[in-house]
């Protein structure tokens, strides 16, 4: 009898199925719609009684035509294109009035060229937002308090210290009550300023320098390039060139030899 052969499984390996890769479909963004309200527009700068903007010979560029179109102002057009006027032209004029022109919601042609077509936007005029002027006092207003709340509770030093940013000399004549009130009242108005000078060492570090050399501690030689000890004139260090003194002084305190003559002088301070 011949002998059975015996049967070899064929494994046929199946290749990987490819997905075809979705296209990317680009999301462009939205533009923002077109409200159609009432709208203010408010002059910079000074506001004299009568100002008359330019409504002719000015040009916007088109990026989807790709060259400048020209612009004009109208009483009868619907566009302020001078390329898609229609008919006859009726020519018109932009007066602000005591710094302000109010546009009715019905002059949509004006509207437009004020808001986004006129190249004098948010040069010699701007448009009102209510929203964002609101937006814009609300942060204000909260730099404020912050500025004051910080004022109300630093020592004594520090608000010397930030005062002599803006008084000078003056403040080793004031009295703490005098300081303090000149310090809440600095604070309210320049709130922003205040407390960048609140979070800067060197400001606490130059006012002690200033204190040191008033009181004869160190010596700052007439050509402000070297500071030397009052007792004895020793040299401390040289002032770098194009650099404020006090500032140069601030810096030095820093190092490790500066560290040492702040120790020091903070004793005889005291």
């Amino acid at each position: 009898m011949a002998k059975k052969e015996k049967t070899k499984e064929v494994v046929v390996e199946t290749p990987p199925v490819m997905e075809t890769p979705k296209p990317k479909i680009k999301v462009e963004p939205k533009k923002p719609t077109w409200e159609i309200k009432e709208r203010k527009y408010i002059l910079k700068g000074s506001s004299p009684l009568c100002h008359i903007l330019r409504g002719s010979n000015i040009y916007w560029f088109d990026e989807e035509k790709g060259y400048e179109r020209e612009l004009r102002v109208t009483e009868n057009q619907k566009t302020p294109f001078v390329d898609e006027f229609k008919g006859q032209v009726k020519l018109s004029h932009i007066m602000f009035m005591d710094g302000i022109l109010i546009v009715p919601k019905e002059k949509q042609t004006l509207q437009k060229l004020l808001s986004l077509y006129h190249p004098d936007k948010d040069k010699v005029y701007f448009e009102y937002n209510a929203v964002q002027d609101a937006t814009d006092e609300v942060e204000i207003l909260e730099l404020e308090i912050e500025a004051l709340m910080a004022a109300k509770t630093i020592d004594i030093d520090m608000a010397e210290a930030i005062m002599r940013v803006e008084l000078g000399s003056k403040v080793t004549e004031m009295s703490s009550k005098e300081l303090k009130r000149d310090l809440l009242l600095y604070a309210k108005k320049n709130p922003e300023v205040f407390l960048e000078l609140l979070n800067d060492d060197n400001v606490v570090l130059r006012n002690f320098g200033i204190r040191a050399t008033e009181m004869g501690l160190l010596v700052l030689s007439q050509d402000q390039r070297t500071f030397s000890w009052g007792s004895n004139n020793r040299k401390l260090m040289n002032v770098p060139f194009d650099e404020h003194p006090y500032s140069a002084l601030a810096s030095w305190f820093k190092t490790d030899e500066g560290m040492d003559i702040y120790k020091t002088i903070e004793k005889q301070l005291k």
